[in-house]
């Protein structure tokens, strides 16, 4: 059960060119939780975008328990490929689940931080 003040995930995406992978700066992923309700009852999935990739690659997403609607309790979360900077190379793939879904599961605690580290990918768009 994932249940933090902040949960932050990281993950790299790059543009897979032919041979040549290009980072690929202002990509975006998205984040989609199972949930259930304060009974204990499957809910709607609740999903929400990172922000877009850094130079490096490196994405961050952010989620505070006071975001989650109607007490819901996360379950099990998964990293998707959701938009590609570019215009030519937009096509997905599955590397590392990136259409699938990456399972966030073990993690990295930063106590200062009060955070959890997640580490998905990296994941892969192509032409």
């Amino acid at each position: 059960m994932i249940m933090a003040l902040n949960s932050f995930f990281f993950a790299t995406a790059y543009l897979l060119l032919f041979t040549l992978v290009i980072i690929a700066s202002g990509a975006v992923t998205r984040i989609t939780c199972e949930a259930v309700d304060e009974n204990g009852f499957e809910t709607a999935p609740f999903s929400f975008l990172s922000d877009a990739c850094d130079a490096k690659g490196y994405f961050f997403a952010t989620l505070s328990a006071a975001e989650v609607e109607d007490n819901r309790k996360l379950t099990e979360c998964r990293a998707f490929l959701e938009l590609s900077p570019s215009e030519t190379c937009v096509v997905p793939t599955d590397v590392n689940k990136g259409i699938s879904g990456a399972l966030l599961g073990s993690y990295r605690l930063l106590n200062d931080k009060k955070m959890k580290l997640y580490t998905v990918g990296p994941f892969l768009f192509t032409s």
